[in-house]
């Protein structure tokens, strides 16, 4: 069997799709990252062959579709088929390239201590570590269920519990309802974690410390705004690839957004305004997504708020397994800070 799967180097990738006829009136790649505009993305046919040589973008590692043009004029788009390597996500599994130098995570295979789970309320699970019931602290995490399923999250605590790198704690995986609804700076939403939600958490188990809440694209916005609209409700953030949509950089996403303006104008607050209460955060993203921007502009005005604040810049793009490979030391380092000192 002729391999057709992609050539990758240090440099570059060369993506390949055999179409001896052809029968496909063409073929464009889909990556899930962001490519300077004038980025040839078009596949040119030759020798029985689709193919396309794309520069290494700032990544170790890259997500990716095709999308097929039928003679029919019909579009369709898939994973690549000569390439086993996949990635999932929310919206559907996409097609990997990892670059020479990618290593995934050592904790991965790392054992771990064993966990138990309980389902507070409804859209709210909390994950322990097996044992006796004790005050632990607290992990919030925004997109929970997905953040688990798609990023381990939970396999991350038991192995640095295990390890000795954290010390025992809980993990709360919140589920959203309407999420772009209720993640868009939604005041009802933060009060929801102040009045309920946390309460609840409470009330299952019983808590040492303060706690932390995280989340990543408008989750993390979310929990940003929880927190500057309810100072005391957190003690720290792991915000990542947060959407801090902000119209001086993210106009394209006015229209794109029906909650655009309800976010642009908390962004607008927090520049303008000083909090009462600062809280160690850290802030990750990728190298190569559109949040980029605003993200940096959000650490510089925490920075200048005198938020103990750390942006960290990953080789990877707006995907769980991007946001996954950033905990271990972002997560480890946020975490010790807030629980033990």
């Amino acid at each position: 069997m002729i391999d057709t799967g992609p050539i990758v180097t240090a440099d570059s990738v060369t993506f390949r799709l055999p179409d001896d006829g052809p029968d496909l009136d063409g073929a464009r790649l889909l990556p899930a990252l962001s490519l300077p505009p004038e980025t040839e993305l078009d596949f040119t046919h030759t020798e029985g062959t689709w193919r396309l040589t794309l520069d290494r973008p700032p990544v170790h590692r890259m997500e990716y579709r095709f999308q097929l043009r039928h003679p029919s004029g019909d579009l369709e788009e898939v994973c690549d088929p000569a390439n086993p390597l996949r990635a999932p996500g929310a919206f559907g599994d996409k097609s990997v390239v990892e670059f020479p130098d990618y290593t995934a995570p050592s904790w991965l295979a790392a054992d771990r201590v064993e966990g138990e789970r309980l389902e507070v309320r409804d859209g709210v699970t909390l994950w322990s570590p097996a044992g006796p019931d004790e005050p632990l602290p607290l992990l919030v995490a925004h997109d929970g269920p997905e953040y688990d399923e798609l990023a381990g999250l939970t396999l991350f605590s038991a192995a640095m519990i295990q390890a000795g790198r954290l010390p025992s704690h809980r993990v709360a995986l919140l589920s959203p309802g309407d999420r772009d609804e209720e993640y868009s700076a939604n005041p009802a939403h933060a009060t929801a974690l102040r009045r309920t939600i946390l309460p609840a958490l409470r009330t299952a188990a019983r808590v040492r410390g303060p706690v932390v809440g995280m989340g990543a694209s408008l989750g993390g916005l979310a929990m940003l705004h929880a927190h500057r609209r309810h100072p005391g409700l957190f003690g720290g953030l792991f915000l990542q690839s947060a959407s801090f949509l902000d119209i001086a950089v993210d106009a394209h996403e006015a229209e794109r957004f029906g909650r655009f303006e309800r976010v642009d104008a908390f962004v607008g607050r927090v520049r303008r305004r000083r909090p009462s209460r600062t809280v160690p955060t850290v802030l990750t993203c990728g190298l190569a997504e559109e949040n980029l921007a605003n993200n940096r502009r959000m650490a510089a005005v925490l920075d200048r708020q005198d938020y103990p604040v750390r942006l960290v810049e990953v080789p990877d793009a707006h995907n769980y397994v991007g946001w996954r490979d950033a905990f271990d030391p972002a997560l480890v380092d946020l975490l010790t800070q807030v629980w033990t000192s």
